[in-house]
C-alpha cells in the first residue's frame, strides 16, 4: 500500500519531530523538525561539519537518535533501519556507500531489490535501467571500474529497487561532472511527479537551487533558515556566506 493514500491532500508525507542525533555521548543534533510532502524535494544545507549526516542517520535509523519520525500514518522510531526500509524508507549515504565495488552492477542491483515484492522486480529493474539506461550497458562490470557519476547513479538505482515513497540522499553531487549533475535533476523531477517525497543534503548551493522546491540549513546541528525555492536563489549569495562556501 502506498503510505500517501491514507493522508488528506496537503499532509505531509514524511514527519520528523524534534529529532536528535548523538554518537555515545556526544549530541551532535538537537531539536530538528522537518516535514515533505508525495512529489516534493527538501533539500538539506549546511557546511561540513554542521550534521547533514547525522541527521540523515539518525533518520534512516543508522545513527542512534531520538525523536519522532512518521512515514504516512506509520510511526517509525522504534524500528531498525532495515525495518524502516521494509516500510519505504530509502537512503543513499554520501560516497555511494551503499554499493559494494567488488560485485557487479547486475549484483548490486539484485541486492536492491531484494526487499521489492517478487513478482514486481523484473518491473521495477527496467524501471531503474529506463531512469539510467548506461547502467544497461554496464551490467556485467563490477561497480569499483565505474565512474563517480555512475556510481552514483547505481546507489539511487539501489535505492528505488526497494520501491520507496521516501528516498533521502546525502550530498548526491559530490564530486560529479554537470553532464552527470543534469541526469540527477531529470531523475528527481520524474520521481517527484511519480509522488516520491525526496530529502536531499548539500553544499553545491547552485545544484540546490535547481532541485529544491524548499529548503532548510543546518548549523552546528540545528535548523537556522528556511524558505522556497524563490528564496534560496535570491539569497544564494547571503547563504554562501554563511555556509563559508563558494
Amino acid at each position: 500500500m502506498n503510505p500517501s493514500a491514507s493522508l488528506t491532500a496537503g499532509s505531509p508525507l514524511f514527519t520528523a519531530r524534534s529529532i536528535g542525533a548523538a554518537y555515545g555521548r556526544i549530541q551532535v543534533v538537537f531539536d530538528v523538525d522537518l516535514e515533505v510532502r508525495s512529489g516534493e524535494l527538501l533539500g538539506l544545507l549546511g557546511p561540513n561539519g554542521a550534521g547533514k549526516s547525522s541527521l540523515l542517520g539518525a533518520l534512516a535509523g543508522s545513527v542512534r537518535g531520538s525523536g519522532e519520525l512518521v512515514l504516512g500514518t506509520q510511526s517509525l522510531k522504534s524500528l531498525a533501519a532495515h525495518q524502516r526500509a521494509a516500510h519505504g524508507l530509502a537512503f543513499v549515504p554520501e560516497r555511494r556507500r551503499n554499493v559494494f565495488s567488488g560485485m557487479t552492477v547486475q549484483e548490486n542491483l539484485a541486492l536492491g531489490l531484494r526487499l521489492c515484492q517478487l513478482h514486481r522486480r523484473a518491473q521495477v529493474r527496467d524501471r531503474i535501467l529506463q531512469l539510467f539506461p548506461i547502467l544497461q550497458e554496464r551490467m556485467g562490470a563490477t561497480a569499483g571500474m565505474l565512474s563517480g557519476g555512475e556510481q552514483q547513479m547505481l546507489a539511487i538505482g539501489m535505492a528505488l529497487g526497494k520501491e520507496p515513497s521516501v528516498l533521502i540522499l546525502d550530498e548526491p553531487s559530490q564530486g560529479l561532472a554537470p553532464v552527470v549533475l543534469d541526469i540527477l535533476q531529470r531523475t528527481f523531477e520524474t520521481l517527484k511527479q511519480e509522488g516520491l517525497a525526496l530529502l536531499v543534503a548539500e553544499q553545491n548551493l547552485a545544484f540546490a537551487a535547481k532541485i529544491s522546491d524548499r529548503y532548510v540549513v543546518l548549523s552546528h546541528g540545528a535548523i537556522v533558515a528556511s524558505g522556497g525555492k524563490e528564496g534560496l536563489q535570491q539569497r544564494g549569495a547571503l547563504l554562501a556566506a554563511y555556509m563559508d562556501v563558494e
